[in-house]
């Protein structure tokens, strides 16, 4: 029969395991396809799509579409309402059909296709809010992720029993 200290001592390694195998998936950075599988194409909901996800410094966002179909720019609030992209001397399009953009600063980002009409008429425009890294953990701890939870369930079976 174990000791009293040693019941504690096991459930104090437990308890550190599981942290242990939490932490590093809490911490790293994300990759985030825009449009899922749907990809960076016209007629998409953008921000029904980004509603809810939890972007943060160090995540990257992956604009994927038919080149050059489409293009992406990153543009400030008022580009964005007015669908209008920078001048030509400010930035260029991206263009690959695969553009990754890291995101290394927090607050809002705006991203829009210049081609034809496709921001303004078939809602080819992208506008989320990118957490600092602190916040954005505690936003992870407390959301619906999966991991969280079994983890947690584990953690009170491993005290309880």
């Amino acid at each position: 029969m174990l000791s009293k200290l040693q019941w504690i001592s096991n459930k104090f390694v437990t308890l550190n395991s599981i942290l242990v195998i939490l932490l590093p998936t809490l911490s790293m950075a994300k990759e985030f396809v825009v449009g899922d599988d749907s990809g960076w194409r016209t007629d998409f909901d953008y921000q029904k799509w980004a509603k809810g996800k939890v972007i943060r410094v160090g995540d990257t966002l992956v604009f994927k579409y038919k080149s050059p179909n489409h293009n992406v720019f990153k543009v400030d609030g008022a580009g964005f309402k007015e669908c209008t992209k920078p001048t030509e001397n400010d930035q260029a399009p991206l263009t690959s059909g695969n553009d990754k953009i890291k995101l290394t600063t927090a607050g809002n980002k705006w991203y829009i296709c210049s081609v034809s009409n496709h921001c303004a008429d078939k809602g080819m425009k992208l506008f989320i809010t990118v957490a600092d890294e602190s916040s954005a953990a505690r936003s992870i701890i407390w959301s619906e992720s999966y991991q969280v939870f079994i983890a947690t369930v584990i953690a009170i079976v491993a005290i309880v029993v």
